[in-house]
């Protein structure tokens, strides 16, 4: 991703919890918003990893406009205006796009009201 501005309005977001691979408790975090005229969904789920970090994922998808690399630079836009910090992108060797956000960006969404109460939970809740 280059340092390109964009133009992003958030529309709106939420959060909730779900379960994942052995009844591992997830955060996504679901953001509706339009980047440079083009609006889409996004979702991240954070999950704890390896020495108790809170990391967070998601995907860039190839059927939005202008395909894969259009939505993860967009997607990046999104994270960086609401967190302040631009995510770490990675190509996989299956050419899907990865978005990596860490424990600065949670704290980023978590100023904002819509998530930050299951956030805050989320994070008491799965602390080792």
């Amino acid at each position: 991703m280059d340092d390109e501005t964009h133009v992003v309005k958030v529309i709106g977001g939420d959060a909730e919890f779900k379960r994942g691979r052995g009844g591992k408790k997830l955060l996504k975090i679901k953001i509706t918003a339009e980047v440079d005229g083009v609006r889409s969904k996004y979702a991240i789920t954070f999950g704890r990893y390896p020495r108790n970090k809170a990391e967070g994922r998601a995907y860039a998808s190839t059927r939005a406009p202008g395909g894969r690399e259009a939505d993860a630079e967009r997607f990046a836009a999104v994270i960086k205006a609401l967190t302040g910090v631009k995510p770490k992108m990675r190509r996989r060797s299956n050419g899907m796009i990865e978005i990596v956000c860490g424990r600065e960006h949670l704290d980023g969404f978590a100023r904002f009201a819509e998530p930050a109460d299951a956030i805050a939970r989320w994070l008491e809740e799965t602390d080792k």
